[in-house]
């Protein structure tokens, strides 16, 4: 009886990310490029509010502990962690782009703007900044590098999006007493039942994105 082959080993293509750390950071300070800012944002698919996006150059001896991206966190540890960034960090900014930016351009565009501002606006120049995504926004003050999944593989980036989050759901927080009855605290924005049951019941704010559907048209 003839003996069974045994299956080659399948390389492992896609490892999986456990936590994002400072490889990304260490290798571009290796090129002679430091400091590393690191850029993301909040918001790019909800119907109502800004984009947000923040610029975050880490010291590498005080990183606080417990970085992630901000969609694995809980609200409470994203605030706790706000805080820690902004005592800890080098330089941090935040920029957004208004509800009537996104619909003169598109989000996409008006992401890409913003974040370069808050590149831009960073009190320490970066001598390279990386990105959440797969695009390098134009205007970038220095070398920009696309980094996919981004916030789960680098702690700059994980810290940015930390502090475009928290900056994002406040402004949805504040913007509940001015806009009452939509509910912007709970869903900050996003296209849930109640949301679309309110735009209907009130018709669209001011912060409201027009280009979106089910907005667009209506």
């Amino acid at each position: 009886m003839a003996r069974k082959k045994t299956p080659p080993a399948i390389p492992d293509l896609f490892p999986v990310i456990l936590a994002p750390d400072f490889s990304i950071e260490d290798g571009l300070r290796r090129e002679g490029l430091w400091p590393v800012a690191g850029v993301d944002e909040a918001g790019r698919g909800p119907l109502a509010g800004p984009v947000v996006t923040a610029a975050v150059i880490l010291d590498p001896d005080h990183v606080p502990p417990g970085l992630n991206d901000s969609k694995k966190l809980t609200a409470a540890k994203r605030e706790a962690l706000f805080s820690l960034i902004l005592e800890k960090a080098v330089a941090v900014c935040v920029a957004s782009a208004s509800p009537a930016e996104i619909d003169r351009t598109d989000v996409l565009k008006a992401n890409l703007a913003a974040m370069a501002r808050a590149v831009r606006g960073l009190s320490v120049s970066p001598a390279a900044a990386i990105v959440d995504g797969r695009d390098v926004p134009p205007g970038l003050p220095c070398p920009g590098r696309a980094v996919v999944k981004g916030d789960a593989r680098s702690l700059s980036i994980a810290a940015a999006s930390i502090v475009a989050k928290v900056t994002r759901d406040r402004m949805m927080a504040a913007a509940d007493a001015r806009f009452p009855g939509y509910g912007f605290a709970k869903h900050a924005g996003y296209g849930t039942a109640a949301h679309l049951e309110a735009i209907c019941t009130l018709g669209p704010s001011g912060l409201h994105r027009m280009t979106f559907k089910p907005l667009k048209g209506g």
